[in-house]
């Protein structure tokens, strides 16, 4: 990340700067005769003083500044961590009243930024340093003054309690750059007060409330930082960020901080608490605090309602600008710093709820975060950095000559020629030059992540789609409108339309809310018109502007996007399963953004790293938010796959192993989760040689889950085994459980995870009757127990299933013991005349009970020659040959086993090729329903050749 020096240590002293140092030199020696500098020190004093009065002025009057920083090291030795707290602590060594810690707090501040400055203006500290060292400098000033006032406060009225009368200390929250360590060189520190409980005082002279112990306290340091004396000042202290600003009081409860927000709360409000760092007092509660406030600051659902908020908070700010003609102000100008910061906080507010990376403080990794989410191109991040790095230390430049608050471009030469000096530039003309390139490409990029793309588009639209929603034309017109633009039943859309502007939603929506979808509605009918099914599309979407209407941001994200709408509205007339998908998770609406990723569901490995990164982030014992996370993966990348499916970026084969590479995720993160649970209480199973086991549990699937052939509504069919050498033994914690007992507490918790109705949904249904002795039976087998079930006790039909099972989460070990079992069973000779009778007889009996529709159509699952006649065929084929043809032990599902079948010469390739064609037609098509929200049943005459050809084949193995 580029934050490398910029100084004039490669140039030369223009004339006129040099004399002014040099004179301001000899003042220096003479009036600290006893310092010796050598020739490399004098060059670089020299350096520093032609850009730096604030700098020269001190080493001048201040004997002893410059030598002590020269002797200790200080000056040419970057600060570690800590450095600024401990060295103010010994400064601050016997101090026992507030006078002489004001004298000493500012003797330090003098002190450090004179250190700051030089390391900064001689080149040998970068951005980042700089920026560093001020926000350290400023913590420890804070904090080392709180600790002392407290104390003293406490002597006189008492330790403020909880409720449970234990002490409390005070918060303090930095705000804005001090919060995120991007303090400038002369910068305010913007602060709110806060502690944990209200109550009362106790063992004081004299007993007070808490909030009155805490607002005198707060009082105290302002007065100890800001106030100016003989010594100047510490830190100028702003207030006005806290709740209700200066009309509120100087110090409030967390409860009291909280209500406001989510009461009171501003969208710009939330803005200036994305930095907020605790600074100073209590810091662990700092950090609970502002835990409590994450859900108002970054918001669960993607928020492109702060993008309006943002908007009017620049123009303000612009206006500002103009009004006081600051167009040359480094910070606040048009391309300046704090259009950077707008480009990156942006995207804080509106995705820091669902990307915690995007939730970091510092503006240089939230551009690299926007970079690695592909939210900015490479070339733009790269703009902004370098254009951010320039900016800051232009401003830190300016601020460093006098030690005073200004971000404006000088007027006059000689100021001019010592800022690009300064710089690393020989004369005015050639910084002024870059500094405008660089203000220009930011102004630019800002411009266009800012831009309204569609506000306003449908009032100047000649056919008035506003009027149109807005009642402002008879119905006639309307009509005629909606005609022209694309409605083929537009009485009927018409009516559709009215009834949600006329209706109880609609009216009872907040102002807000009501001012994005007008300005949304015009687009969205201008767009639908131009689609296919625009009058069924229409009604769909109207369902989902219904549904999500409380939570009007949604609006703004497709008021900003484009493209967003384009891809809803193209899905939505495709599939009313897409839209009813996201009229129940709205949240699902952020995947529409970039078709890149919206039709291209991503490989297994890519999954496991978006659910890990999901669930990484939060308290592990949170198992409420991880259900969520589980269940809005799901959903999210099930939308990908169904968006993919409808536009046919995608062929048949590929939809079933996505749906089934996001089933494995879910079930190996659910395993996960409910592992630490279980481990965290009662510790890990032990297994022989006094070892623990590695997990000693696998999760095995069967059916579409086991054969790779996942649909829509698929549920997930399986079974649990357990280690055979773990029976006997128990658990290693505090409180431990026989191992039997915590694995069947293990598959109980993950079937909860799965199944539980949450706000966000089910995840699976799942269905554990294929284990052994069926819904009878142990929730969890040992695996020697499972063997001896197969060899001895499993009818035919629990022998066809094995065919389809694999191991799908778990130990390793479990895995190789099951593959063996499997194999060793699917592998035994079998009369076939008997098992060809079996396996008939069990399909004819699935039939008479499973089949759907009526006479002249065709159930593709279970009508005669669908899919179950084929998927009955391959298990009678492996169960049959499989013991000569281990080749076929290696597949699950059914497509590779055919082709093991015309390879092995169990049938033709053509008879194969035929079966393949089938089952892949009948599966493409029943997936197709799915999304129409259909059954999978078609007119009689539909596949009528495939289905002809499979039943001769079923005649010719399957019958005597």
């Amino acid at each position: 990340m580029p934050s490398m020096a910029v100084s004039s240590t490669s140039l030369a002293i223009p004339g006129s700067l040099r004399e002014q140092a040099e004179q301001q030199l000899q003042s220096f020696l003479q009036a600290n005769d006893a310092v010796a500098l050598s020739d490399e020190t004098r060059s670089e004093a020299l350096r520093v003083f032609a850009v730096s009065d604030f700098v020269a002025q001190r080493c001048i009057r201040n004997r002893g500044l410059l030598q002590d920083l020269l002797e200790s090291g200080d000056l040419f030795s970057r600060y570690g961590e800590g450095r600024y707290g401990e060295a103010l602590a010994a400064w601050l060594d016997g101090v026992t009243d507030e006078k002489v810690l004001g004298e000493r707090l500012r003797q330090f501040r003098q002190r450090e930024m004179v250190r700051i400055a030089w390391r900064d203006l001689a080149g040998r500290a970068d951005l980042a340093e700089t920026m560093y060292d001020l926000s350290n400098l400023a913590d420890a000033c804070v904090d080392q003054a709180l600790a002392r006032l407290y104390s003293w406060h406490c002597e006189q009225w008492g330790n403020p309690c909880d409720s449970a009368g234990q002490a409390q200390r005070m918060v303090v929250l930095g705000m804005g750059k001090l919060g995120a360590h991007e303090l400038n060189f002369s910068s305010d520190i913007d602060l709110i007060f806060a502690y944990p409980e209200d109550g009362e005082t106790r063992d004081g002279r004299r007993s007070t409330s808490n909030q009155e112990f805490f607002i005198r306290l707060g009082q105290r340091l302002i007065a100890a930082l800001d106030t100016v004396n003989a010594h100047g000042f510490v830190f100028r202290v702003d207030m006005r960020l806290r709740p209700f600003g200066g009309s509120s009081p100087l110090a409030i409860s967390f409860d009291a901080v909280e209500d406001y927000y989510q009461v009171h709360g501003r969208e710009w409000e939330r803005y200036a608490l994305v930095k907020a760092r605790p600074v100073a007092g209590d810091r662990a509660a700092g950090e609970a605090l502002l835990q409590r406030l994450r859900p108002f600051i970054f918001r669960r659902y993607v928020d492109f309602g702060a993008f309006e908020s943002l908007r009017d908070m620049k123009a303000m700010i612009s206006r500002e600008v103009r009004r006081k003609g600051m167009e040359d102000n480094v910070k606040l100008g048009p391309g300046g710093i704090r259009e950077v910061e707008f480009i990156g906080q942006a995207f804080q507010l509106i995705r820091g709820g669902r990307e915690p990376t995007l939730q970091a403080r510092r503006i240089l990794t939230v551009l690299e975060a926007l970079r690695g989410f592909e939210l900015l191109p490479d070339y733009v991040v790269a703009e902004l950095v370098e254009a951010y790095v320039f900016l800051r230390n232009s401003e830190h430049r300016l601020q460093e000559f006098a030690d005073q608050q200004t971000q404006l471009l000088p007027r006059e030469a000689p100021a001019q020629l010592r800022l690009a000096y300064s710089m690393g530039f020989d004369g005015w003309e050639g910084f002024v030059e870059v500094l405008r390139g660089h203000m220009q490409r930011v102004h630019r990029h800002f411009e266009q992540v800012f831009a309204a793309p569609q506000t306003g588009h449908a009032e100047v639209d000649e056919l008035d789609l506003s009027g149109l929603w807005r009642g402002g034309m008879d119905e006639a017109q309307a009509c005629k409108v909606l005609q022209q633009i694309g409605y083929e039943s537009a009485e009927e859309s018409y009516r559709l339309l009215q009834r949600l502007y006329e209706g109880r939603n609609y009216q009872s929506m907040s102002g807000t809310a009501r001012s994005r979808l007008d300005q949304l509605m015009p687009l969205l009918i201008g767009a639908v018109g131009q689609g296919a099914n625009s009058d069924l599309a229409l009604q769909r979407l109207l369902e989902l502007l219904e549904g999500i209407g409380r939570r009007s941001a949604y609006f703004a994200l497709l008021v900003e996007n484009p493209m967003a709408l384009s891809q809803l509205v193209r899905l939505c007339s495709a599939s009313p399963w897409i839209a009813h998908q996201l009229t129940r998770m709205p949240q699902l609406l952020d995947e529409l953004l970039d078709p890149r990723t919206l039709y291209n569901p991503p490989p297994h490995d890519a999954l496991q790293n978006e659910l890990r990164q999901r669930i990484m982030y939060g308290e592990e014992e949170d198992l409420e938010r991880q259900m969520d996370e589980l269940r809005h993966f799901k959903q999210a990348n099930v939308l990908r796959v169904a968006a993919a499916d409808v536009v046919e970026a995608v062929p048949l084969m590929r939809v079933s192993d996505h749906l089934t590479d996001i089933a494995e995720v879910v079930l190996d993160s659910t395993l996960d989760i409910a592992w630490r649970h279980m481990v965290n209480r009662h510790g890990r199973p032990q297994c022989g040689d006094e070892r623990v086991c590695d997990i000693g549990f696998a999760i095995i699937a069967y059916g579409k889950l086991g054969g790779i052939e996942l649909g829509y509504g698929s549920d997930l069919d399986i079974v649990f085994l357990h280690s055979a050498e773990s029976v006997g033994r128990s658990t290693d914690g505090d409180r431990p459980l026989d191992n039997p007992v915590f694995y069947a507490r293990l598959a109980q918790r993950m079937i909860h995870i799965l199944t539980s109705r949450t706000p966000a949904g089910v995840l699976y249904e799942i269905d554990t009757r294929l284990r052994p002795s069926g819904a009878s039976g142990l929730m969890v087998s040992n695996v020697d127990a499972f063997a001896d079930y197969q060899r001895e006790q499993a009818w035919t039909w629990e022998h066809q299933a094995l065919v389809r099972a694999r191991v799908v989460s778990g130990d390793a070990g479990i895995a190789a013991a099951f593959n063996e079992v499997r194999r060793e069973i699917l592998g035994r000779e079998r009369d076939r005349d008997t098992l060809r009778r079996e396996v008939r007889e069990m399909r004819e009996k699935m039939r008479a009970h499973l089949v759907k529709g009526e006479a002249g159509q065709f159930d593709l699952k279970q009508g005669h020659g669908g899919i179950a006649d084929i998927e009955f065929m391959v298990q009678y084929g492996v169960l049959a040959w499989a013991h000569k043809y281990p080749l076929l032990l290696d597949f699950t599902d059914n497509i590779r086993l055919l082709a093991a079948f015309a390879e092995c010469g169990l049938m033709s390739g053509e008879e194969a090729g035929l079966l393949t064609e089938a089952y892949k037609g009948y599966r493409a098509r029943a997936h197709r329903l799915s999304l129409q929200e259909q059954h999978a049943v078609v007119d009689d005459d539909e596949f009528s050749d495939l289905r002809t050809s499979v039943k001769t084949l079923w005649r010719d193995w399957m019958e005597d």
